[in-house]
């Protein structure tokens, strides 16, 4: 990372926060590598919590300054006018992901809204804060495409796209994940937003131990896969994927249809389109449905995918 690319950090975000979003939004997405010398580091507005991220440990002079830019950041009239409540510095690249309260009061469980609906975060218990920001466009589309549908939602980490489905009108969903304790914040999900339980199934088990529970509860017009690029002693994204797609057939109606996501820099969307003409060649390559506008990239493959398939 570059010193002399602050200033411009300064000045977008100057601009971001005049006014800021009306909901939960990445302000600055250097990891697009749209901005040069800035490329480890994004900066996201959380109801009035601005996190920003360092994804690689800068030398000490860039963190001196990048600190004292954000401290003058405060001082501004378009901050002060903002309201915002708080400003957090997080080391991803550092053990543990530690987070710095720069300016403000931390709020660590933080509710926010996205497309109308809320979501509550985790802000430095861990890396990872309970919703990935590139993925409202795909939340959106099942929002907007839930109705009356039978939803699968493999990988489901806080139940996002439950949320989203049984907002657009969804009759059931079937969350895995084999982290109990986001599918718990997935219930805290949908509670904060006053849905009907009985139409949310939450099964905390590991996928390829489970096909027959998955199988017992469907068939479903909707599958959704959206993993992650590896998980220690249960997915590798580029050698287990393939055994998702291949059971595709048995779990989906006459005319369901299926998100296939990726978000691996290194995978293309050429892989997700050849591994399903492979492993389900009935499915056909629909689209793959745009990113959000604030999440740029110089190379669009390297972003996330998100592709639909159907009958």
């Amino acid at each position: 990372m570059e010193l002399s690319a602050l200033s411009t950090l300064e000045q977008h975000l100057l601009t971001q926060l005049a006014p800021p979003p009306a909901e939960v939004r990445r302000l600055f997405h250097g990891r697009g590598r749209c901005w040069p010398g800035l490329e480890q580091l994004t900066v996201d507005w959380l109801a009035g919590q601005v996190l920003v991220s360092l994804f690689k440990e800068p030398d000490a002079a860039f963190l001196t300054a990048l600190q004292a830019m954000l401290n003058d950041l405060t001082q501004s009239p378009q901050w002060q006018q903002s309201g915002a409540v708080s400003l957090l510095l997080q080391h991803r690249d550092r053990q543990g992901s530690p987070l710095e309260v720069l300016w403000g009061e931390h709020q660590e469980y933080q509710p926010v809204v996205e497309n109308g609906l809320m979501f509550k975060l985790d802000l430095g218990r861990k890396q990872n804060n309970g919703l990935f920001l590139d993925m409202r466009f795909g939340r959106d589309w099942v929002l907007r495409h839930a109705q009356g549908k039978r939803v699968l939602n493999l990988f489901a980490y806080t139940c996002g796209f439950s949320v989203a489905a049984v907002a657009g009108g969804a009759d059931h969903v079937v969350n895995l994940d084999m982290a109990k304790s986001a599918l718990s914040r997935g219930r805290e999900n949908h509670h904060l937003n006053q849905h009907d339980l009985s139409k949310v199934s939450f099964l905390g088990h590991e996928l390829f131990k489970s096909w027959g529970k998955v199988r017992k509860l469907g068939p479903y017009d909707l599958i959704i896969i959206d993993p992650p690029s590896f998980q220690k002693g249960s997915f590798a994204l580029t050698k287990d994927y393939q055994k998702i797609l291949r059971r595709l057939p048995e779990l989906l109606t006459e005319h369901g249809q299926v998100l296939a996501c990726v978000n691996d820099p290194g995978v293309t969307s050429q892989f997700l389109i050849d591994g399903m003409a492979a492993e389900a060649p009935a499915l056909r390559f629909i689209e793959r449905l745009e990113n959000p506008p604030e999440f740029a990239e110089v190379a669009p493959e390297k972003g996330l995918k998100v592709m639909r398939f159907g009958y």
